[in-house]
């Protein structure tokens, strides 16, 4: 028995690919053609530019185990909404969210197709409800 659909897969799979071809776009032509070696970037961009080149190989992988990698679809949907709530959310409540920062957000707003996507029951049954590995030996 399947417990999650080939549709759904699918959609999985179209989720890692959109993310493979976006960061492809985005990420690594400015990593290849950098006439700067990592160590000679700013420290937080290094940090996020090998995170995001990390995120990109996990979601190539996503394409072939798009199950086995959900962790990793969960992770962006959950920093993604943080940063969506903390930062964005309280500028706009108080009317100074300036037209700077909207691009960011419209882009890492795309997030709801992440919602859209995952399988909620598959996540519940596999990551809520299902008892976790032991912690000790037991006798």
């Amino acid at each position: 028995m399947n417990e999650v659909s080939l549709t759904r897969l699918y959609l999985l799979r179209a989720m890692y690919l959109l993310v493979v071809v976006g960061l492809a776009l985005s990420l690594w032509p400015d990593v290849i053609a950098s006439k700067k070696a990592f160590s000679a970037w700013e420290f937080f961009r290094g940090v996020e530019t090998s995170m995001m080149a990390a995120f990109w190989l996990l979601c190539l992988l996503g394409i072939r185990y798009p199950l086995q990698l959900l962790p990793i679809l969960m992770w962006e949907l959950i920093w993604k909404t943080i940063w969506l709530i903390a930062v964005p959310l309280p500028l706009w409540l108080n009317g100074a969210l300036d037209d700077k920062l909207l691009p960011n957000v419209f882009a890492i707003g795309a997030v709801v197709l992440v919602y859209a996507v995952i399988p909620w029951s598959y996540v519940y049954r596999h990551y809520i409800q299902k008892y976790g590995d032991q912690w000790r030996k037991v006798n």
